[in-house]
């Protein structure tokens, strides 16, 4: 079983306009409502590719019950800490004209200390018995910055972790564990190391630093692939163009194909091949997470690997 942990779920809405006016009418010509957010996309793919998994976080409100129901009718396991505040909503529009996809986020809601405990203790009971962990996600609102290192200070030595996180909550982890990869988008890895990263080599050298702590660092470039970092090496992993319909989910589903191909006692570069063809067939689809494991598959053949030179430090 792979624990996939995120403390701000969506019930997502996308909808696809074949050509899209500003301040105009448009009439949808598809529109879908589904369980969505990091984690919940994350568990989306890993039981598409034939996983074992749970999904982890705070469901609310009528949004909560029709993304519990969603999870349900796609066959995904779940363990959701049931709060008082609704659910948040995102929309993704899709304009197949100017092949964009443009996200409106709805932040998430406050939760109490006491659903975080809650959340927290299902995730000791669940991880114990786990192959690997995902936790991913930002926080919500009053959120402590430790609640990602306190799930870490929880999970088994022997049980592979990856962490999707950015900034303070991200560091703090880093501070108190060594023995979990750390992955982030380049802005990401921006809002942790505190500064604008404008160029290719700049990305390479912030991820050097970190990896020079012992820690593994998976820096993703969107169409670019990602960057592999791991103290005295680094690759640059490149997956094949795609006919890209929404990139919205792409990352997520870069970190289900990592956390399945470590748990498969892959190395990290196998991992990362698999993870980036995961992230190429999601941005294949319309809906985040909803991948096929044909095209990942297919794509996985032509993924390239290739070493990073040293670069100035």
């Amino acid at each position: 079983m792979i624990v996939c942990l995120g403390t701000t779920p969506v019930y997502q809405r996308s909808m696809v306009f074949e050509c899209l006016t500003p301040d105009g009418v448009n009439r949808a010509a598809s529109a879908h409502d589904y369980a969505s957010g990091k984690s919940i996309n994350v568990a989306r793919v890993l039981h598409t590719l034939g996983e074992d998994v749970i999904a982890l976080g705070f469901a609310g409100g009528r949004r909560g019950d029709a993304m519990l129901a969603d999870l349900d009718a796609a066959g995904i396991r779940h363990d959701f800490v049931r709060v008082a505040t609704e659910t948040r909503q995102c929309v993704t529009v899709i304009d197949r004209s100017t092949e964009t996809a443009t996200e409106l986020v709805e932040e998430s809601k406050a939760v109490s200390p006491g659903d975080a405990e809650a959340l927290l203790d299902k995730y000791s009971d669940s991880v114990r018995a786990a192959r690997g962990c995902v936790l991913s996600g930002s926080l919500p609102p009053g959120f402590d910055d430790d609640f990602y290192a306190r799930c870490l200070d929880r999970t088994p030595a022997a049980i592979p972790a990856v962490l999707d996180a950015r900034g303070e909550p991200l560091r703090t982890a880093l501070l108190r564990h060594a023995g979990f990869v750390a992955k982030m988008n380049r802005d990401e890895l921006a809002a942790t190391v505190g500064g604008n990263l404008n160029s290719y080599e700049e990305v390479i050298d912030a991820a050097r630093l970190g990896a020079k702590e012992g820690r593994v660092y998976i820096v993703t470039l969107g169409a670019d692939g990602a960057l592999v970092v791991e103290p005295g090496q680094a690759w640059h992993v490149i997956p094949p163009e795609v006919a890209a319909r929404s990139a919205v989910g792409s990352g997520d589903a870069f970190a289900a194909g990592l956390i399945a191909g470590i748990v498969r006692r892959q190395s990290i570069i196998e991992a990362c091949t698999w993870a980036a063809a995961c992230g190429a067939a999601n941005a294949m689809t319309d809906l985040a997470g909803h991948l096929s494991r044909d095209d990942a598959e297919s794509l996985r053949r032509r993924v390239r690997v290739e070493p990073v030179p040293e670069v100035r430090t």
